[in-house]
């Protein structure tokens, strides 16, 4: 068994932003493994994340992004469980990152259930289309695929944070909930583009 010492946790709670007992547990959990314990920690972070789902979040704020000198602009609607928290730096930090993704990688709906049933139906069509000639089976299979890889590009929260394609908006969303302890839902988005 690894002997545990602070400098190991002060510098996974660098890393995680998490607190002390729960980076100690986590080094002892993985034996002093720093990503083994960033990797626990994640996981329990879900698992805190997923129980604070339920909870109501009808605070938060409206953050705007303008880019390009005025080319893009986003506003958003990200809510929390408290007015405290959505005066928080770390809420409004996150609020602020949302927006610059959402400018650079023009989603078109917060979540997969917001995708219209049209939109999906015209994606359908392309990739039966494109798998036409294969064997029935094969043509369900590649038809799914398509539409759930489709699906992962449009969707803010399936689509890959910009700031680190390692992670997904919805992941960041989970952690963000881990680390400022309040439920977080991103209500809404418009996203407006000059000539669009």
């Amino acid at each position: 068994m690894a002997n545990i010492t602070a400098s190991m946790v002060n510098a996974l709670r660098q890393r995680t932003g998490l607190g002390l007992m729960d980076c100690k547990k986590a080094l002892v959990e993985s034996n002093g493994d720093e990503d083994n314990a960033i990797d626990i920690l994640k996981k329990k972070g879900a698992i805190k994340a997923a129980k604070k789902a339920d909870r109501e979040a009808a605070e938060g704020i409206i953050e705007s992004y303008i880019h390009m000198g005025g080319k893009v602009g986003v506003m958003l609607e990200l809510n929390c469980e408290s007015d405290f928290v959505a005066k928080n730096d770390a809420f409004k930090d996150l609020a602020r990152d949302i927006c610059m993704h959402i400018a650079a990688a023009s989603p078109i709906a917060v979540s997969r259930e917001e995708v219209s049933e049209d939109i999906i139906a015209k994606e359908r069509e392309v990739a039966e289309a494109q798998a036409e000639g294969k064997p029935p089976a094969a043509i369900e299979k590649i038809v799914e695929g398509k539409i759930n890889k489709f699906l992962s590009t449009v969707c803010l929260v399936d689509q890959a944070f910009v700031k680190n394609t390692d992670q997904t908006v919805g992941e960041l969303i989970t952690e963000s909930i881990q680390k400022i302890g309040e439920n977080i839902k991103i209500k809404r988005f418009a996203r407006f583009s000059i000539g669009e």
